[in-house]
């Protein structure tokens, strides 16, 4: 059988490569996308691609502290009405919204580097630095939003 694979979007295939050069903030591919995705899910809805790059393996999340947990949690705030997304049989699905907040996240990321002029790890320092010094009451990031909706489920 073979192992489970998540999408890179085509188009942003030279960005991901910058993000993780010798210069860049990440050493891999896949800790690029997780960071594209939750930038994704921070400033947008997902975002669809057709064009893709090679495949990356879905076990390669599970390296990561949190990496698979990510997935899912992107994928329960997105569809709050379903709680079935996080059933075994919708993995294709959670792996498609990660892949597609990944692609707003990566889109984000562009925008910023085409208008400030700054290098690719400047553009992704600022965007740390910015995310952590909003207050909660400017933003809820994703955890807040799921357990927001986890109290409704439970009340």
């Amino acid at each position: 059988m073979a192992e489970d694979r998540f999408r890179r979007p085509a188009d942003h295939e030279d960005l991901l490569i910058a993000m993780t050069t010798k210069d860049g903030p990440f050493t891999t591919l896949y800790e690029a996308m997780m960071f594209a995705a939750t930038l994704g899910a921070r400033k947008g809805v997902p975002t669809p691609f057709t064009r893709t790059d090679e495949p990356i393996n879905l076990s390669r999340l599970g390296n990561r502290t949190h990496g698979e947990i990510l997935v899912d949690l992107l994928a329960a705030a997105r569809v709050t009405d379903d709680p079935k997304i996080l059933a075994d049989d919708r993995l294709q699905d959670r792996v498609r919204i990660f892949e597609e907040y990944a692609n707003t996240g990566l889109n984000f990321i562009r925008g910023e580097l085409n208008t400030s002029g700054r290098n690719i790890s400047d553009v992704v320092n600022n965007l740390v630095l910015d995310a952590l010094a909003e207050t909660p009451d400017t933003k809820p990031d994703v955890v807040s939003e799921i357990l927001d909706v986890g109290k409704l489920v439970w009340e």
